[in-house]
């Protein structure tokens, strides 16, 4: 906490000179971050950014490090005055649960938090999903307490459609100057916890023009159309009606561009420079990227969690004429739960599985690969029949892809946009896509 401060005084308070962007979640954060910016950058604002891949400073940009988390307190401090020395108007920062619950961003002013969903991960460091959830609920928190700037409202962008543990309930009840929620769902309805405003179900309120509670405002997507060319559909704002566009593929990119229009709605940005700055963002790397389409597809997504596992295989089995490949690992020293439920959402929702490496560190793969296998046999696979456990990454992805005929689509998760994978204590050079291609060339 100390350090926070420390190193924002440091610097002279940079945040304070910005109008500083939140985005926390379990999965989505980095790309809602680019749509954020994005949008931002069209409506004619200079834009900077520090994401868990990289920090965008003007032309700039700057690794932030192995792996997915917030920089340190000096680095993100560094990066804002940077931002500021560049004259950037605007910073979008992508809150990670550890970031915030090690106080790395105690000392940045936030004006504007979104989340994208809070689900299972992260319990080896947090211990309880209720702790999990309360660090990401830090970043709102903060909005009470940090420096107010001139003619700028303190604003909460939280997802209705996560509601499943209570989130959306939870988050809505921390105070904010404004709050905007966003749903990808036309027809649901605000419920209002407030004893004095009894939840409201009736026709008349179905339009979201009519949903503002106090200081909400609603937006929602319906006429969802969804290929490999992207996505198309429309929001609904209480200012009215907005076609949107965007080459990104995966439903679950509805509700990420929802809560990115939602930072828009909160500045002010007019509709055209939303629309223009979603049309922008043409893909982020290792997030449901394409690798090859034909005969067969590949792609690589960073999917690393029993939740964005199964939207990703739900997005492979709407775009493959055949069967769906997946290969994936779990991290070692990390959630070993997840590892069951990942194998069986994987025995689901696959036709092949291929089961890997991704990043042992010191635990040995072998168990973490046992503890799969009881997730795949619950799911009532057969090892050597519909999965196969192949410790070498480089080796799995091969098999995959050899195995893959037209009309399959093979897709690799878990290590997206990393450049690294850890054995013992040591980081290797490692790229999936880079591993891709050589099979592909190779074919």
């Amino acid at each position: 906490m100390a350090l926070a401060q420390l190193s924002a005084a440091w610097h002279d308070f940079p945040s304070r000179k910005l109008r500083v962007i939140g985005i926390t979640g379990t999965d989505g954060k980095t790309t809602t971050c680019r749509l954020a910016a994005s949008i931002l950058a069209a409506a004619g604002h200079k834009v900077g950014t520090i994401t868990t891949v990289a920090a965008t400073i003007g032309d700039q940009d700057v690794d932030t490090g192995f792996h997915t988390t917030t920089p340190d307190a000096p680095d993100v401090q560094r990066y804002l005055a940077q931002m500021v020395a560049a004259g950037i108007e605007y910073a979008v920062v992508e809150a990670t649960s550890e970031g915030l619950a090690q106080h790395r961003l105690d000392a940045v002013e936030f004006d504007v938090a979104a989340v994208t969903n809070i689900t299972y991960e992260h319990l080896y460091f947090h211990k309880t999903w209720e702790n999990y959830r309360d660090a990401k609920a830090r970043l709102f928190h903060s909005l009470a307490t940090s420096y107010h700037k001139p003619r700028t409202a303190k604003v909460a962008i939280l997802n209705a459609d996560d509601n499943e543990r209570g989130v959306f309930e939870y988050l809505r009840q921390i105070p904010a100057d404004e709050q905007i929620a966003y749903s990808g769902n036309s027809e649901f309805v605000i419920p209002r916890s407030d004893p004095a405003h009894p939840a409201v179900n009736d026709e008349s309120h179905r339009d979201a023009s009519q949903l503002r509670i106090a200081n909400y405002e609603f937006i929602s997507a319906r006429d969802i159309q969804h290929s490999t060319r992207g996505l198309r559909f429309t929001v609904v704002t209480p200012h009215g009606e907005l076609p949107i566009e965007s080459p990104l593929i995966g439903r679950f990119n509805v509700s990420n561009m929802l809560a990115a229009m939602g930072v828009g709605l909160a500045r002010r940005v007019p509709f055209e420079a939303m629309r223009e700055g979603i049309a922008r963002v043409q893909g982020v790397i290792g997030r449901m990227q394409v690798m090859q389409s034909e005969p067969f597809g590949v792609i690589v997504d960073f999917a690393h969690t029993p939740n964005a596992l199964r939207v990703a295989l739900e997005t492979a089995r709407e775009f493959a004429r055949g069967r769906v490949i997946v290969v994936f690992g779990c991290a070692g020293l990390r959630d070993m739960d997840k590892r069951a439920m990942m194998g069986e959402i994987a025995g689901k929702l696959a036709d092949q599985i291929v089961v890997t490496a991704e990043d042992p560190r010191t635990e040995s793969l072998d168990a973490i690969n046992a503890q799969i296998e009881e997730g795949l046999e619950r799911a009532g696979r057969h090892k050597g029949e519909d999965y196969n456990i192949v410790d070498d990454r480089a080796e799995a992805i091969s098999f995959a892809i050899k195995i893959a005929e037209a009309g399959d689509l093979v897709i690799v998760t878990g290590k997206g946009h990393e450049r690294s994978m850890c054995f013992g204590t040591t980081e290797y050079p490692w790229s999936d896509q880079g591993a891709v291609r050589t099979v592909i060339g190779k074919r």
